[in-house]
């Protein structure tokens, strides 16, 4: 069975270095944004489940660290709850030389602040990749047309014929590249959107957790609450005596 003339076989095999290496570099771009949304995606997944046993499951609990227990690890949430705790053992055990310079709201308030910022880190960690990708692709495929577009003049000129058999082939397989670039940029520019959403309510919802949590570890009670949660308020007592 004879190869199609005007395929990417034959782009492969026709092309000279120029266009062999845009095309290799087109396809790994694609497998890194690909890899970066599907891996990005189990993430806001995976946290999005933590962030529903934060707002629900974390509050129904009789104790701190049952609740603390119930968010699991290895995400924002989990990391916050411990930062919380952490802070306020701290706190408690130096009250020779935190108290005379922080109140034990504003200690736990910088401790919150900080592993937020550390969890908005890490959800920020490759979207870069997606960025870059969805920007240049189109540009690095474009590149790619324009350098086979000049062979295929060059070819013409050099031949002498322009006949419609002489031009489709190298034009045809010039414009492959701008579709390569294309179908490389748009699932990443597809992706570096829907990802930034799921992000932003990630961190929004771990901004109302750190405030309830806030309000927990200071006043014993969570935020809108008139009483304290689930016992949480007795093992507050232990930690803040520890």
């Amino acid at each position: 069975m004879q190869a199609n003339p005007y395929g990417l076989e034959s782009l492969w095999l026709q092309g000279d270095f120029v266009t062999k290496g845009v095309a290799i570099l087109l396809v790994a771009m694609s497998i890194a944004s690909w890899y970066v949304i599907l891996t990005k995606a189990l993430q806001v997944l995976r946290y999005r489940r933590a962030s529903s046993a934060a707002g629900h499951q974390f509050w129904d609990t009789t104790s701190l660290a049952e609740g603390v227990a119930t968010l699991g690890a290895g995400n924002p949430f989990a990391d916050l709850a411990q930062a919380g705790v952490g802070a306020m053992r701290h706190h408690s055990a130096h009250k020779g030389h935190l108290h005379d310079q922080l109140s034990v709201s504003d200690w736990v308030t910088l401790s919150l602040r900080q592993a937020i910022d550390e969890s908005s880190g890490k959800l920020q960690a490759g979207m870069a990749v997606l960025a870059s990708v969805g920007s240049t692709a189109p540009f690095v495929g474009l590149f790619g047309t324009v350098w086979g577009i000049y062979h295929a003049l060059v070819s013409i000129g050099t031949s002498g014929q322009a006949s419609i058999d002489k031009v489709a082939g190298p034009v045809g397989e010039a414009l492959i590249m701008t579709a390569l670039g294309l179908a490389v940029a748009i699932p990443a520019t597809f992706g570096y959107n829907a990802l930034v959403r799921g992000n932003k309510s990630i961190i929004a919802n771990l901004n109302k957790f750190g405030f309830d949590l806030h309000a927990l570890f200071v006043t014993g009670a969570r935020s809108g609450s008139d009483s304290e949660i689930g016992g949480n308020g007795a093992k507050l007592a232990v930690i803040k005596g520890a």
